[in-house]
């Protein structure tokens, strides 16, 4: 008899094969003497369609509406159902007696195995392997200690309500949505409260006010300090107050009312979760949540170098203690060896910081494996991502940051004046990046206060006289609240429990390709569509507060302290109340991106829609789905090389143009000119001499340019 093993996808199946035995590769599954190994592609099974329940819910319509069906049905994905078909039969196979569940180690992996199960009818035993590395090692002791499958059937509930949960709530709530409004308008109860966030962000920003102020510092000879009112605020918005305390003050004399010093210990920062590794990663490289994400997977899945990525602890496991010196001594290769090394000399100094048992539900943190790392066989992204990890992980085991802090305190003539300062004693962690003591975290707050000033200071003593030699003003103006930036948002999601680490990537993504919010640069932006849709759903949809408690409810019966009918059955009265409040909504909906060009089958007028491949001209009518390519943006440049028309581009470094004829292209408010590859090429033949081959291409390329311009 043989077992069978049921993996996300098929390269985990292949490595599990590998290490578990199995070499009789099929189409579908991997065989060996004990296991048979197949896999999913992601979910081969979910939730039915309205139209799988009646066929009248194939056309929207209002009045249908809401749809919620007593009892959920599940449907075979018509992409994946030729896999499904291979896994139901290898359920059915008489010499398989065991099931053991490998999908992910969370609950969207349990639910897409529960799901395949219910639906093939699987009604032998079944353990669940749960590990948090690929590594062969992890694979082997994870085969060794395999779980009761039922342990996790909590896990696998929430994960249905979560799922039944977003159907009902997603699916009428859009439905309603569209039909009322006659536009495709997306809604859920994540990505709704999320955009909602966005779009309370930017009506602070456009309802925002600029005042003008002015900050004003006194130099004392040896040191400078700010002027601060009794509140403690720095900015002096009338200037004449400035002018006069200017003049006032300049040559005076005043006496050092306060040196308060004190010694700051600065703990090394916890361990990374997936949300504090996107936030980090958008800072500091700007990748995207799902940019982030689908790295690491990649270096978590392919490379085997980092531990299970969809994790919200920042803490590790007391069983893995005897483990971190040899996951040190993994990493202690190229830029890494010299921090390392030292750590492995001595035993590791555990503290709660780093492990802590009650801080770890399903998975610890994301941290180094044991697998050794060649550096080189990692990309761009690759060794950025894992630079982050491995440096993040060195520091776990450095001592605190230690320095002196000094704030001083001057009056001159009845003002105060303030200046800090520190001394460094001892890097600790902040070694492991180089020994800065700036702070790596973003401003969130509007940037109207000035930064406090922290400068090395002279040895100053209380009661001392100083003289004001000149008084320094800088103008200032008090800026709007800044928009989000995926970290940024990535933080307020969390603060809210809007959505899991697994999770928050790809709402961002949804509202992006729905057309609800766009990025510019590393911001994000509302689109008119997004402004509109945020005004049309109901008030408790905006806000985050019902979903987090949603997702509290969720957790609950994750735990066992919720049951999931009780949870259901409020959805389904909140799905009919949020169509009733679609329904006798008297709002209006303007589409955003209408073109100037119409439909020429019906006469209507075309709405303009982003695509990855450029924008297309949509007819709108529902009878007719006439659509073209988007009309090109002719610049009033010609081609150099074939004298055509150029077509107006934007690019990721800018606006550019490109010839409608050879495809030659050109950057726009450069001097420099940026010519395709292919293009270079025909240039530097038909231009250049013979025995120029093998020159510099970028000294080739100009002197070929000059060539063709003095017409050769």
């Amino acid at each position: 008899m043989k077992v069978l093993v049921l993996a996300e996808k098929p390269s985990v199946a292949r490595e599990i094969a590998r290490v578990m035995g199995c070499g009789n590769k099929q189409k579908s599954y991997i065989e060996g003497p004990k296991y048979v190994v197949t896999w999913a592609l992601g979910h081969l099974v979910g939730l039915a369609e309205p139209e799988d329940y009646n066929n009248k819910y194939a056309n929207w319509a209002l009045e249908d509406l809401p749809i919620l069906p007593e009892k959920a049905k599940l449907k075979v994905l018509r992409e994946t159902g030729q896999q499904y078909k291979a896994v139901q039969q290898l359920m059915k196979r008489q010499d398989i007696e065991e099931l053991i569940v490998a999908t992910d180690a969370a609950r969207e992996g349990e639910l897409l195995a529960r799901w395949i199960m219910n639906m093939a009818g699987w009604k032998k035993p079944f353990r669940r392997l749960w590990i948090s590395s690929q590594t062969d090692k992890a694979i082997k002791e994870g085969f060794a200690s395999l779980r009761p499958g039922r342990e996790f059937d909590r896990l696998y509930e929430s994960a249905r309500c979560r799922a039944e949960a977003d159907w009902m709530i997603g699916l009428n709530v859009t439905r309603a949505l569209t039909c009322k409004f006659g536009a495709p308008l997306s809604a859920g109860r994540v990505q709704t409260p999320t955009l909602g966030m966005i779009m309370d962000r930017e009506n602070e920003i456009t309802g925002f006010r600029s005042q003008e102020y002015d900050l004003l510092t006194a130099d004392f000879g040896s040191f400078q300090a700010g002027w601060r009112a009794q509140g403690g605020d720095g900015r002096i918005f009338e200037r004449d107050k400035t002018a006069k305390l200017k003049e006032r003050l300049t040559g005076r004399s005043g006496r050092i009312a306060k040196v308060q010093k004190s010694e700051k210990s600065e703990p090394h920062p916890l361990a990374y979760d997936l949300t504090e590794l996107q936030r980090d990663a958008n800072r500091k490289f700007g990748f995207s949540a799902k940019q982030t994400s689908s790295v690491l997977q990649r270096l978590y899945e392919q490379h085997k170098l980092v531990t299970y990525p969809r994790t919200d602890s920042r803490y590790l496991t007391s069983d893995m203690t005897g483990t971190l010196k040899e996951r040190l001594d993994s990493v202690a290769v190229g830029p890494y060896a010299a921090l390392a090394r030292p750590l492995l000399r001595k035993p590791l100094p555990i503290t709660k910081r780093v492990v802590d048992d009650s801080k770890v539900s399903d998975h610890h943190a994301i941290i180094p494996t044991e697998q050794t790392v060649l550096l080189n066989q990692l990309s761009a992204e690759e060794r950025k991502l894992y630079d982050l990890i491995v440096r993040r992980f060195i520091s776990l085991f450095y001592p605190a940051a230690r320095y002196d802090a000094v704030a001083v305190t001057v009056n001159v003539d009845g003002e105060v004046f303030h200046v800090k300062g520190t001394t460094v004693k001892d890097a600790g962690w902040r070694e492991v990046y180089g020994g800065d003591l700036s702070s790596d975290d973003e401003e969130e707050n509007s940037a109207d206060e000035p930064a406090a000033s922290s400068v090395k200071l002279p040895e100053l003593r209380e009661g001392e006289a100083v003289t004001v030699q000149r008084c320094l003003i800088r103008p200032g103006r008090t800026q709007p609240p800044k928009r989000y930036n995926e970290a940024s948002l990535l933080t307020q999601m969390e603060k809210h429990g809007l959505g899991t680490p697994a999770t928050r990537a790809d709402i961002i993504e949804k509202l992006v390709s729905s057309d609800t919010i766009e990025r510019q640069g590393n911001l994000l932006h509302p689109t008119g569509k997004g402004k509109q849709l945020i005004g049309l759903v109901a008030g408790q949809l905006r806000t985050p507060e019902l979903t987090a408690r949603w997702e509290a409810e969720l957790e609950k019966i994750a735990r066992g302290q919720g049951r999931p009918e009780p949870f259901l059955q409020g959805i389904r009265g909140m799905a009919q109340e949020l169509v009733s409040g679609v329904k006798n909504s008297g709002a209006e909906y303007k589409p955003h991106n209408v073109s100037n060009s119409h439909c020429p089958n019906c006469g209507t007028r075309l709405l303009e829609k982003k695509t990855k491949r450029g924008k297309l001209l949509v007819c709108p009518a529902d009878d007719c789905g006439y659509t073209r390519a988007g009309e090109k943006q002719l610049s009033n440049r010609r081609c150099p090389q074939c004298h055509k028309k150029m077509e107006l581009k934007e690019g990721k470094a800018g606006r550019y143009v490109q010839c409608l004829g050879c495809g030659i292209t050109e950057t726009i408010d450069k001097d420099q000119k940026h010519i395709n590859k292919r293009e270079q090429q025909k240039l530097v033949q038909q231009y250049s001499k013979p025995e120029s081959v093998g020159s510099n291409l970028g000294e080739l390329l100009k002197a070929a340019m000059e060539a063709k311009e003095k017409g050769k």
